[in-house]
């Protein structure tokens, strides 16, 4: 490398749960851990509550789970909602990193704690019992690394935050066309639909095929990214395409060929969680994906798939008080399939296909596209980091 890199601690650069007042009772913005996203820089959503407890933090802190398996699933991010001087906080299972002035930028700071220098070191330094480990936060302070000049910092951060810019770019255009598209299906068929009855619509199980692979958890492997198991929280969110790298369990080839008895999702199938977070769905394109235990596969048979996901979207309320479960949520196949469905004529029916259809072909582009800024990013990450490659000649 070029410049002076200098071994420093992470707490000589970063301030670790940096001290905030926020009284008990006021009304602040939370973000619990299942609103972070695997390996990914910004935060996509948070609730208003309560403070009553939990780690608090500022726009430009990096907040990086500390618990098994939230860590070593990629749970970080960069605090980036909050306006000026604004005070937010999450779960107590956070730890909080704030970059020193003059010393660190946080850009920086936060790839510096995504990448395998830090998190290696931060996985191998949990203890507690099994399933329940945790991140030791004076170990992880004292971890020394090589660190540039704030001005080589600042040159390493501009080049992966400008992947991750665009990124963003594209989740927010997918997610004004899911709204576009959320808005025409509510024009066109939420009247129709009001005051359709049962005696008059056929039932979901007379359009559908059900792939259901209940029964004993799989054998895991280590090996990702192969045979990705989909399971509720790769689920979650408004997007409408399963995101395989949201997925943090796999199994291997062999495992994928017996152990699934029922088959496995196919091209355009509409996966619903069916325990846990209920009616979680998104739409199935790819071709090694299986389903875990409390995921179903319902596959359009005589009726469009993306009018089926817009109209599981639109009655997901229904589906939701299907919950027969006591000790947790839990809905039944059985009741999902009797639920009616209102069957809109042929010509309408088409021409919201042929628009449903353009909008998820652009939204899979920006998903494709971001598929590859993401293995960018990811390869670039411990490179810069390690300074295997040099940024000091290039001109900001």
């Amino acid at each position: 490398m070029k410049c002076k890199w200098e071994i420093k601690r992470i707490a000589d650069i970063a301030y670790i749960n940096p001290r905030e007042k926020l009284s008990k009772g006021t009304l602040a913005k939370k973000v619990a851990m299942d609103k972070l996203l695997p390996f990914c820089r910004d935060i996509p959503g948070y609730e208003i509550c309560e403070y009553n407890g939990g780690t608090k933090f500022r726009n430009g802190d990096t907040i990086m789970a500390r618990i098994t398996p939230c860590l070593e699933n990629g749970k970080t991010a960069m605090v980036n909602f909050l306006d000026n001087d604004e005070i937010g906080f999450g779960s107590t299972e956070y730890i909080v990193f704030r970059a020193k002035d003059e010393l660190a930028d946080a850009d920086f700071l936060y790839y510096l704690i995504t990448s395998p220098l830090i998190r290696e070191a931060a996985i191998k330094s949990m203890v507690g019992s099994s399933g329940r480990q945790r991140v030791q936060t004076d170990v992880v302070a004292d971890i020394e690394v090589p660190i540039p000049s704030v001005e080589v910092q600042r040159k390493i951060s501009g080049i992966l935050s400008d992947i991750d810019e665009k990124i963003a770019i594209n989740n927010y255009i997918n997610k004004n066309l899911e709204e576009q598209l959320k808005t025409l299906f509510t024009h066109t068929f939420s009247a129709d639909i009001t005051i359709a009855t049962t005696d008059k619509c056929p039932n979901l199980g007379n359009l559908i095929t059900v792939i259901d692979n209940r029964g004993k958890t799989p054998p895991l492997t280590t090996e990702t990214f192969e045979f990705p198991i989909i399971d509720v929280g790769t689920l979650k969110g408004a997007d409408r395409i399963v995101d395989f790298r949201n997925c943090t369990k796999f199994v291997d080839k062999h495992t994928y060929d017996t152990w699934f008895r029922s088959g496995h999702p196919k091209n355009w199938d509409i996966l619903l969680s069916t325990v846990g977070s209920l009616a979680e769905m998104k739409i199935f394109l790819g071709t090694k994906g299986c389903i875990a235990q409390n995921v179903v596969a319902l596959r359009a048979t005589s009726i469009s798939p993306l009018y089926l996901y817009q109209y599981l979207r639109y009655i997901r309320d229904d589906l939701v008080a299907y919950d027969i479960g006591s000790v947790q949520p839990s809905i039944k196949v059985t009741h999902i399939i009797k639920h009616p469905i209102f069957v809109p004529k042929a010509d309408i029916l088409g021409a919201f296909e042929e628009t449903a259809q353009v909008i998820t072909n652009n939204i899979y582009v920006n998903y494709n596209e971001n598929d590859i800024l993401k293995e960018l990013r990811d390869t670039l990450l411990p490179k810069l980091m390690s300074g295997e490659l040099d940024v000091s000649d290039i001109v900001l």
